[in-house]
């Protein structure tokens, strides 16, 4: 309190001069004659803060689709630009190496198989040893591993598409030879579409957990906002500003195509944890006894009358000051409080007009 009341002092001290129209020395007017007073409503408390940021759409994710097995790509279907969905065929190598691999592989299982049988019959009769049993047996049993490799290569000689998604660039060239793991096509996953913008360090230490705050998009050629919905931030600032990147789920909205790269404007509504009204440190004065007072105006028979209200003060920098105890929309006086005496009678400041006298 005695932090405030400094504060107060000091800065009451420095509007002195600005209120010379209220009274001419620095004693209280007389109670008789009314004096000229600048006055204001007080206002609402104020719930949200509300900060615009520029960001850009994203895709959940963007991952480049490649073969596991090499081959000569035969079919290239898809179109740069295009959607797809899910389990869409997007490319395909040549299938016959594959499937005469595949044929092969049941063969050999299948002569793997008698050869097993036969071992295990000859041993019965003590004609041949429980050793070539046994290795007729894992013969078997690496003849059915190459099978399901070979039938496994069959299907990765065929690319489907994992998501919705949008064919962000086509890497690969239909008719020609490629290798395993060589990029073929990137693909934009759309199964939610994310906004992302900067948020400077400062401001993410200010408004605490991110999922608290109200955020909304406005988009260039799209009447209104549509609503966003905090999923993520990285744990890691960039290079420039120290700021973290959040991510924000839009929802889909018909006739607006959200494509990867498309710019908005985020708006963020933080909500105000601050209780109380701020009011100019002019409208605040210091009584004797210490007390803060607000000078509110009444109205009386021959005008106005300021009556002195205590309130309760607050500063966390010893430059803002929020107030409680007075109703939105009290109309006291704004500058030169410390100067206005109780029931002093007082007129309305309005450049060269009068009011209330």
């Amino acid at each position: 309190m005695a932090q405030v009341r400094n504060s107060l002092i000091v800065v009451l001290a420095a509007f002195l001069p600005l209120a010379s129209y209220a009274q001419s020395d620095s004693e209280p007017a007389p109670q008789g004659q009314p004096v000229f007073v600048k006055t204001m409503r007080v206002p609402p408390p104020q719930q949200n803060v509300t900060r615009q940021f520029f960001g850009q759409v994203a895709a959940l994710d963007t991952v480049d689709i490649s073969f596991e097995v090499g081959g000569k790509l035969t079919l290239l279907e898809a179109q740069e630009g295009a959607f797809v969905r899910r389990g869409a065929l997007l490319a395909q190598l040549d299938l016959s190496p594959f499937q005469r691999a595949v044929e092969r592989a049941e063969l050999t299982l299948a002569q793997t198989e008698r050869d097993l049988a036969r071992a295990r019959t000859l041993a019965e009769r003590n004609v041949a040893s429980t050793v070539q049993a046994e290795d007729a047996e894992t013969a078997r049993d690496l003849a059915d591993v190459a099978l399901r490799e070979a039938r496994d290569a069959l299907e990765d000689a065929t690319i489907t598409a994992p998501f919705d998604a949008l064919v962000a660039d086509r890497l690969g060239t239909a008719f020609t030879n490629v290798e395993p793991g060589a990029p073929i096509l990137r693909l934009h996953n759309l199964s939610e579409i994310r906004v992302e913008f900067d948020l400077p360090e400062r401001l993410l230490s200010t408004i605490g957990d991110p999922a608290e705050v109200t955020f909304t998009g406005q988009f260039t050629g799209h009447d209104g906002t549509i609503p966003l919905t905090f999923r993520e931030f990285r744990a890691e600032t960039t290079g420039v500003g120290q700021s973290y990147t959040l991510s924000l789920a839009a929802p889909p909205v018909a006739g607006l195509r959200l494509l990867p790269g498309r710019t908005t404007t985020v708006h963020a509504s933080v909500p105000q944890r601050a209780t109380g009204i701020v009011l100019p440190q002019s409208a605040i004065a210091i009584q004797a006894d210490g007390r803060h007072t607000v000078a509110v105006l009444s109205e009386t028979d021959d005008g106005f009358a300021a009556q002195h209200v205590d309130v309760t003060v607050q500063s966390t920098n010893g430059t803002g000051f929020t107030v409680t105890g007075l109703a939105p929309g009290t109309e006291i006086v704004a500058l030169g409080a410390h100067l206005i005496a109780d029931g002093q009678p007082v007129a309305r400041f309005t450049r060269l007009t009068q009011e209330g006298s």
